[in-house]
């Protein structure tokens, strides 16, 4: 009969120090992940998780000590180590964050855990996908992620929380003078932490540490290009997939973003700006202050000099960045999302031509740095065509998303690393948030192809459930991304061919359902030669 969980490991004591007991005595000990999967040791303690069908799951282990009291605005120290069995089979709490549409609303401090999903069929170790969320560093958590289908596929996955907002970006004199003259980037150390944390603990549940892919979407997109850039991510992982994360190739230098973060220390009652005060100030008023350290409505990370010694764009062209193979891309009407969840929001409706045309001129005009005639240029080279709203989205998409990802593809494929790139590009994917309706609907909208690659029940508020077309096309989205984390190729028996990127092909993977194909188009359909001379 099965032997309890506890003599097993009353078992293992024994075969410990009993170095030259009997052979039959001898024969019974094994590792952990032999002798009961759901319970295995960590270099902290030992967790027991639980499974389902497909995998096994251990939620909510900590890979780094709450960043609470003095331990805010520093970076991640080690976890403490614990006796017994920690109960891995919920998730932890994630970071503190507001209600949105795009996360549940916390206040917790104590949020720096992730999730392990491993296979549990297959001959290990497993090649580890390592997600981090988007939600423009502000919102967003661990366990919105359903790993099955990624792990059908023969690979482990992991899924963390991450420090967000100010309590995760906050630059400020204060803290740079106790910090060795740098402050900031607190959620990108907190992800080099979870990948230290996947480098020593990984091995124990199946995974291997010598095959790490680090990847996400739009803000967890932008923080793999943060790694893939940080010196102080060398080693840790080898291979990254970007999805819509090239929104800024330009981050704040420290001078810009201290500013920035007095503006929030006299937002959260602290006039003296002192880091006392800083540490003592309540969580929600943070929260409530997070727009203080934003640049372009977004929190960004900033050139520190220690985590980013460089701004993304800098790093690409002069190749000081982590030299591992790449595949990014993006969504062929990005911006439908974000300006429905702003502008639609904001007015109760689209916009007309005449909102059209003022934004145009308002965010390009001279008044924002752009040379004259410019936001004219723009007014005819994306004319109304579908609506107003249509077409501001289809120029933002371009100028935000589209350019800037391509821009990256080049730089970093001159450096001599592989590199591919896609186009998510599904008019119809079904519209899982909660927005105000568009008269055409969203079309290819940012973060529509997270659904794609991590397919799950969710409230679809328009649209309709895949098709069989659909279906497939995730389908094999899935097989290009776990093939990807595995060989660096994305390339795999059954799908339609992708070439790697170069600046001379300018070849990208056009991902819709019943047309996957590589295309060569995709520069002059997003006007890169507007957005990005000289790419």
């Amino acid at each position: 009969m099965p032997m309890p969980a506890m003599d097993r490991r009353a078992l293992r004591s024994l075969c410990l120090l009993a170095a030259t007991a009997a052979v039959a005595t001898l024969s019974a000990c094994g590792s952990d992940h032999h002798d009961d999967p759901l319970t295995v040791t960590t270099d902290k303690g030992t967790v027991n998780g639980s499974e389902t069908p497909e995998y096994r799951q251990y939620l909510g282990i900590p890979y780094a000590a709450p960043p609470t009291g003095a331990l805010r605005w520093q970076a991640p120290q080690a976890a403490a180590a614990w006796t017994g069995t920690r109960d891995a089979t919920q998730y932890a709490p994630h970071c503190a964050q507001p209600a949105s549409a795009f996360g549940a609303v916390s206040a917790s401090e104590d949020c720096l855990y992730l999730n392990v999903y491993i296979p549990k069929t297959g001959k290990g170790p497993f090649p580890v996908m390592f997600w981090i969320h988007g939600g423009a560093l502000l919102t967003g958590r661990s366990n919105d992620y359903d790993p099955k289908a990624l792990i059908s596929q023969g690979v482990a996955v992991v899924t963390i929380n991450y420090r967000l907002g100010p309590l995760g970006f906050l630059s400020h004199p204060a803290l740079s003078a106790e910090q060795g003259g740098a402050s900031g980037n607190y959620g990108i150390l907190d992800q080099q932490a979870a990948l230290k944390w996947v480098k020593a603990n990984i091995a124990a549940f199946g995974g291997d540490p010598s095959n790490v892919t680090v990847f996400g979407e739009s803000a967890g997109g932008l923080s793999t290009h943060a790694q893939i850039v940080s010196p102080l991510a060398a080693g840790l992982f080898h291979k990254a997939i970007v999805q819509s994360g090239a929104y800024t190739l330009t981050v704040p230098t420290l001078a810009q973003a201290e500013a920035l973060g007095q503006s929030f220390g006299a937002g959260v009652g602290c006039n003296d700006q002192s880091l006392a005060c800083l540490r003592n100030a309540p969580v929600s008023a943070a929260i409530a202050n997070s727009t203080k350290i934003q640049i372009g409505g977004t929190t960004l990370p900033t050139v520190d000099g220690k985590v980013l010694t460089a701004t993304f764009e800098q790093a690409y062209t002069g190749g000081s960045f982590n030299k591992v193979p790449i595949m990014q891309g993006s969504n062929q009407h990005e911006y439908s999302l974000l300006s429905a969840y702003v502008t639609d929001t904001a007015l109760g409706r689209e916009i007309d031509a005449t909102e059209y045309a003022a934004a145009v001129n308002t965010q390009f005009g001279t008044a924002a740095g752009f040379p004259a005639g410019f936001a004219g240029l723009l007014l005819a080279s994306y004319p109304v065509t579908i609506t107003p709203s249509w077409s501001l989205d289809s120029l933002l998409t371009d100028a935000v998303f589209s350019c800037n990802g391509r821009k990256v593809a080049q730089l970093a494929s001159g450096q001599g690393v592989p590199v591919y790139s896609y186009e998510f590009a599904d008019a119809n994917a079904p519209m899982v948030f909660n927005l105000p309706p568009r008269v055409n609907g969203f079309g290819a909208y940012h973060a529509a192809e997270i659904q794609y690659v991590w397919p799950k029940q969710q409230t679809i508020y328009y649209g309709a459930p895949f098709t069989a077309a659909q279906t497939d096309l995730s389908n094999k989205m899935v097989a290009y991304w776990a093939q990807f984390a595995k060989r660096g190729d994305p390339n795999v028996t059954g799908n339609p061919n992708w070439p790697a990127y170069t600046r001379a092909n300018d070849t990208y993977l056009t991902l819709a359902p019943g047309a996957i194909a590589p295309t060569t188009s995709f520069a002059a359909e997003h006007q890169c030669a507007m957005w990005t001379p000289g790419s």
